[in-house]
């Protein structure tokens, strides 16, 4: 599916994967390990362990999340304030807490505010809007991954012969990543029913507001590219999505 960000090694090449039906992004490194002059840190002890990844620095420099000895299940309440209205969402820890955990981590981090979503897609099975990006460029991570919690409850995406595909739901919140157990910071906002192999974790819903907010700049567009399709399908959102800043919400 997508990799984290257009993939993150390659604008073009995640543009095929996309086209192919994935959300493709690249691995994360440590942000720790420079900081400190010297080895990398080791990955945490406990069930999400979450691993530094020195080969590609930190798009922003965040320790790595604490990592309980029990996961915590309770859902959480978050916000993405945008350019185009507030993004709330719902933080599903029953189902995906290593991930929930990563994600709150970063909010509290302040890795997302002053950012923008990097990539946008308007094929017939593939409508999501990618953000997580600090550097803008699908390459950016939070210098550390961490295993998958993958969804097994998707409904089949309708007319697939090959029985693949699954229904990723308008309204959904999940992770982008660059293959298995490669969970960073990129994530998707599901803003049209969307047919993808269940390799993404699933971690979330997007409220109504939201929803609204995703389909404004969904109606912008994409920004054209030489040599792309007309119109555009996979890039730039023409309209910019803009994340001031992301909370928590108590």
């Amino acid at each position: 599916m997508f990799d984290r960000a257009l993939p993150r090694r390659a604008v073009r090449a995640a543009m095929v994967m996309a086209a192919a039906g994935s959300l493709v992004t690249s691995g994360v490194m440590p942000a720790s390990a420079a900081e400190a002059g010297g080895r990398p840190p080791k990955p945490t002890n406990g069930p999400c362990r979450y691993t530094p990844t020195p080969d590609e620095p930190a798009a922003r420099k965040v320790p790595l999340p604490p990592d309980p000895r029990h996961t915590p299940t309770r859902p959480v309440s978050a916000v993405l304030k945008t350019n185009h209205g507030d993004i709330g969402l719902t933080l599903d820890a029953a189902k995906a807490p290593c991930t929930v955990q990563s994600f709150v981590h970063l909010i509290r981090h302040k890795f997302y505010d002053a950012t923008s979503c990097h990539r946008l897609t308007a094929y017939d099975r593939l409508k999501v809007l990618q953000c997580g990006d600090p550097d803008f460029t699908g390459e950016g991570g939070p210098g550390y991954r961490y295993k998958d919690e993958l969804p097994t409850d998707l409904p089949p995406w309708p007319g697939d012969s090959t029985g693949q595909r699954r229904t990723y739901a308008r309204g959904v919140l999940a992770m982008a990543n660059a293959g298995p157990d490669t969970n960073g910071s990129q994530f998707f906002l599901v803003y049209g029913d969307s047919g993808l192999a269940p390799n993404y974790t699933v971690f979330g819903t997007v409220d109504a507001a939201g929803l609204a907010a995703l389909d404004r700049i969904a109606a912008g567009g994409i920004q054209p590219v030489e040599g792309g399709p007309t119109p555009p399908v996979d890039g730039r959102p023409a309209l910019p999505a803009d994340i001031g800043d992301a909370r928590i919400r108590h």
